[in-house]
């Protein structure tokens, strides 16, 4: 439908900023890799800074910001933070300044955080929409994170202790995606991002001119 007024003269709306969180293992970040490729450039992930090291494959700056704990300190002391946190012996954070500019231009921006980080962007930015994605089993998160190669036996040990801690939090969140077949979840992600871009306010800032019109 046109309304009179050419695509790249309708106002830019802002984007929504979408927090999902998830316990080590349940697939998220598959998942949001696939989402990505298919919504297209319209959403994007944030991505935050970190003092761990990386992992096989990842790339600085596509991935995480890879920073010292001197470097992370000072951004700490200057206010440059939307949220921080530890994470078992890491720090991560995001920062406010990336991710304002991103829904200013109307960019949707998924924030890939925990619980933690989620209740501290809940506070300054309450318009963000949370979902959290469940594991099917506990048996399955723990194949899954064997299955990564990433972790020591120890380290696997102590993210299967704070699972309970982190889906205790699950309630907290507006949308509750389980990941059992992958494609099944990959749909539920991409209906909950559209449908917050047909929400009244967003589609009467669109079509402006043609309710204009209408309403003469």
């Amino acid at each position: 439908m046109n309304d009179g007024k050419p695509a790249d003269e309708r106002p830019v709306v802002r984007g929504t900023l979408f927090i999902i969180s998830a316990p080590s293992g349940a697939g998220k970040s598959s998942l949001l890799r696939a989402l990505l490729e298919t919504l297209g450039g319209d959403l994007v992930l944030s991505v935050s800074h970190t003092t761990r090291s990386p992992r096989p494959g990842e790339v600085d700056g596509r991935d995480y910001h890879f920073v010292d704990q001197t470097a992370f300190s000072n951004m700490v002391d200057n206010g440059e933070f939307l949220e921080f946190a530890q994470v078992f012996d890491n720090l991560y954070g995001t920062s406010q300044e990336g991710i304002e500019q991103q829904l200013a231009s109307g960019k949707d921006v998924v924030l890939e955080i925990d619980w933690q980080g989620a209740q501290q962007v809940r506070k300054i930015m309450p318009g963000s929409i949370g979902i959290f994605i469940l594991p099917p089993s506990r048996q399955t998160l723990e194949e899954r994170l064997r299955e990564r190669r990433q972790d020591d036996e120890d380290v696997i040990a102590r993210r299967m202790q704070d699972a309970a801690d982190e889906v205790s939090h699950y309630n907290e969140y507006d949308y509750l995606v389980v990941n059992d077949v992958f494609q099944a979840a990959h749909d539920e992600l991409a209906a909950i991002i559209h449908c917050h871009r047909l929400r009244l306010a967003a589609q009467a800032q669109r079509y402006e001119g043609l309710l204009e019109k209408l309403l003469a």
